[in-house]
């Protein structure tokens, strides 16, 4: 079974298919999927598409290119989606730091990174994090803000080995996608080698990153049977059996170790 612990079904590259796709997704094997709010609008419909299918949960957050937004009132209507129990919030996220496109200030990507880490710790929810080109920034404010608490999810790692190392000391999980199928993802082979099996979660960032042999096409959750195999395969297990332990890390890191899988 199938635990997509990142998608976003609210792009629009789905505005055509929406509800076909996602209605089709327990019968292609997926049990469980996390709607990763980026926006105000995203965190909106993550919510709204968590309320319309039994399977799907949804994750609040402001991504570091949107951060400009966030105010003290776009903070309290993102506490109040997460604390709405029929939004079945799982997370704080998609929440981070983006270096590569700068479209804010270092200083604002930090200033709300900090402000959603406290906010997860004031409702106990695990975070997703992104980062990109900020390893260390990222490393570090997780380390000073957040560590030892709620833990999550350091979405689409790119790091190296000896920092997936560190953050799993610190007790979060590694998220893993498409990228692992690349052959040119040395480094991405060589942090699922050296990560422990249950600190591992897969996730697609759909529509983006979909995995060989789909790169380049749209992406959705049930090719993250591609990314199993693969992780399968660099850890040199049988893939039934690394689709389980991944499985059933996502439930432990969003805390639904109870939710049966959706069949």
């Amino acid at each position: 079974m199938i635990f997509d612990t990142h998608a976003h079904y609210d792009d629009e590259a789905f505005d055509p298919d929406r509800d076909e796709l996602l209605g089709s997704m327990p019968a292609r094997g997926v049990g469980h999927i996390v709607n990763v709010g980026a926006s105000p609008d995203g965190a909106r419909t993550s919510v709204a598409l968590a309320k319309k299918y039994a399977f799907l949960y949804s994750a609040v957050g402001i991504h570091p290119d949107d951060c400009g937004a966030l105010d003290d009132v776009l903070l309290d209507e993102i506490r109040a989606m997460a604390q709405d129990p029929s939004s079945k919030c799982v997370a704080i996220g998609e929440i981070g730091l983006d270096y590569h496109w700068m479209v804010e200030t270092k200083e604002k990507q930090k200033e709300a990174f900090i402000r959603q880490l406290r906010l997860s710790q004031e409702l106990d929810l695990p975070v997703n994090v992104h980062s990109r080109d900020a390893a260390q920034d990222t490393f570090d404010t997780i380390k000073a803000e957040h560590a030892g608490t709620t833990g999550g999810i350091i979405h689409c790692f790119s790091g190296s080995a000896e920092m997936a190392r560190e953050y799993v000391k610190l007790g979060y999980y590694i998220g893993v996608g498409g990228v692992v199928t690349f052959k040119n993802a040395r480094v991405l082979k060589q942090v699922v080698l050296e990560t422990p099996m249950d600190r591992i979660v897969t996730e697609t960032d759909c529509p983006y990153l979909a995995p060989v042999p789909y790169r380049g096409k749209r992406n959705d959750s049930s090719m993250i049977a591609h990314v199993i195999e693969a992780i399968a395969q660099i850890k040199g297990m049988e893939k039934a059996q690394a689709e389980e332990i991944l499985f059933e890390n996502a439930m432990r890191v969003y805390r639904l170790c109870a939710a049966p899988a959706v069949t």
